[in-house]
């Protein structure tokens, strides 16, 4: 048994197809077929049940599986404590949702090269549950995302807790108010970003709890496309303090909203039985430095 083997039955596991799971591994579809025959033919068991396209597993297929990640997983953390032997590199992989990578990791990751130039550090930028996946199957070695985070299997520790606030252009009527109700703005046209971002989902929430529903009239991918369009009069947005930028100023004003105070909250997430090497360790340690309210408490789930 090999753990390419095993690599490829999980892949076949999670994405109920034999073609996707090639893709994923980067092999051809009838190498890993034929691996996978190889596998149940030494278990003595049929893993998957072959239904045209799909791929279902067998009863004795999930048990494997589970047994299998394990032994995934372990490898894995054996390979990051050697990984972090005095003589060998340091590498880490961090997650952070769209609405803080793009506005606080560039610093953080300068600071980082200048205080420990031998670690080397990845960057994944997605939607929090892609993150949040990621730092499961171990892809990830820690993950920036907006609560709520709800997995037993993992470790959440409070990072920063900020306000939500009304972006508009500089030539919007409420432009010259230092905060504003939400019934003032509840006329207006929203550009929001999409249905799987978190802040979306926050500030819907938000409206919801004040009874009201948006008027959205531009979905979008990027918060800088949400300011650009913002900037242009097309509608107005709510938005995370930390989105904020110095050229901002030349189109764009920020309003505090006094309904309900509406906030976010962002949690570090990691997997509590994952092995935290001496780089993740140096990694947060300046994370908790730079951002930190909370440092070091951890949120029971």
């Amino acid at each position: 048994m090999e753990l390419t083997q095993l690599r490829y039955a999980v892949a076949v596991a999670e994405t109920g197809n034999f073609t996707r799971a090639a893709e994923r591994c980067n092999v051809t579809q009838p190498s890993l077929s034929q691996q996978i025959l190889n596998l149940e033919k030494e278990v003595g068991h049929k893993l998957f049940h072959r239904l045209g396209r799909k791929a279902v597993m067998t009863e004795a297929g999930t048990v494997f599986l589970e047994r299998a990640k394990r032994i995934l997983f372990e490898v894995e953390n054996a390979s990051k404590e050697l990984s972090d032997h005095p003589a060998l590199g340091r590498r880490i992989t961090v997650g952070a949702i769209q609405t803080f990578a793009p506005y606080a990791l560039p610093s953080l990751i300068a600071t980082c090269r200048e205080r420990h130039p031998n670690l080397e550090i990845y960057v994944r930028e997605d939607f929090r549950s892609e993150l949040l996946r990621g730092v499961l199957e171990g892809e990830l070695d820690l993950a920036i995302v907006s609560q709520p985070v709800k997995d037993p299997r993992l470790s959440v520790e409070p990072l920063l807790t900020e306000p939500l606030l009304l972006a508009v252009g500089k030539n919007h009527a409420l432009a010259a108010s230092p905060r504003i109700n939400v019934a003032e703005i509840a006329e207006e046209t929203f550009v929001m970003l999409g249905n799987s971002s978190s802040l979306t989902e926050k500030v819907q929430a938000y409206f919801g709890d004040m009874r009201l529903t948006p008027r959205i009239g531009f979905r979008c991918a990027q918060i800088s496309t949400v300011k650009a369009l913002v900037a242009l009069g097309l509608g107005v947005s709510i938005l995370p303090r930390g989105v904020r930028a110095p050229e901002d100023k030349k189109t764009l004003v920020y309003l505090e909203i006094e309904d309900g105070s509406p906030q976010r909250e962002l949690v570090i997430a990691r997997h509590l039985q994952r092995y935290q090497s001496r780089g993740s360790e140096q990694f947060l340690a300046l994370l908790r430095e730079q951002f930190g309210e909370h440092a070091g408490r951890e949120v029971a789930l």
